[in-house]
């Protein structure tokens, strides 16, 4: 799993939730930015319409671990930026290359695309 590169590539990143319905642990590979100590990531299953099940699990239970480069854990909480701050974090994620045309595919998509903030928590 990278880091992220401003200007080049994003990072990647493990997601360990847990399931909404099952209460197991779940685990998702994840592209990131860093803004600040943040996380972002988008909540998207491909280009499909249907939101991803890690993010379904996220909004039942905000409080995650996300794995990086290095071996470095962190506990986390999760929120959806909305608003000026979605706006901002949105371009802060198509300044990294590897995702693409982002503006272009997400009006495709036909439903909204969650911004996903990942912050720092205490364990």
């Amino acid at each position: 799993m990278g880091q992220p590169v401003p200007g080049g590539q994003f990072g990647y990143l493990r997601l360990k939730t847990t399931g909404r319905r099952s209460g197991q642990e779940r685990v998702a590979i994840l592209g990131y930015a860093e803004d600040g100590e943040n996380l972002v990531t988008l909540a998207m299953n491909g280009w499909a319409e249907a939101d991803p099940a890690w993010w379904r699990n996220l909004l039942a239970n905000p409080d995650a671990i996300v794995e990086l480069k290095g071996g470095t854990v962190r506990a986390v909480h999760a929120r959806e930026a909305i608003g000026d701050d979605r706006d901002r974090l949105w371009n802060v994620i198509t300044g990294y290359t590897g995702y693409g045309d982002l503006d272009g595919f997400a009006g495709t998509r036909g439903v909204h695309t969650p911004v996903v903030v990942l912050e720092p928590r205490e364990a």
